[in-house]
């Protein structure tokens, strides 16, 4: 598959029908989408918990950054492959 790329400026969006769920059976949040549901680790919920269909990556992973007290070129580059990965199976969008 080839690598989406998803600039700075960009804004990530989930798109409709697609919604972050809490599975009480499960014990964990996964990321509903039609036919579909990706169980979320710590570190996809909270970007997922970002996306305001406002926010710019940019702004997106300097929250992140701040908030987990951690590099900004690591988190840029983890947020980047994680949203990445959701756009090649068509789970979100991006505003230019």
């Amino acid at each position: 598959m080839a690598q989406v790329g998803i600039a700075p400026s960009d804004v990530p969006v989930i798109p409709r029908g697609v919604r972050l769920h809490f599975d009480k059976v499960r014990d964990l949040w996964v990321l509903l989408a039609p036919e579909r549901t990706i169980n979320l680790d710590p570190v996809g919920l909270a970007i997922l918990r970002e996306i305001d269909g406002t926010a710019t990556l940019d702004a997106i992973t300097e929250v992140l950054a701040a908030k987990y007290d951690a590099p900004a070129p690591q988190i840029t580059a983890d947020v980047r492959d994680f949203l990445a990965g959701l756009m090649e199976r068509r789970i979100l969008e991006v505003r230019t």
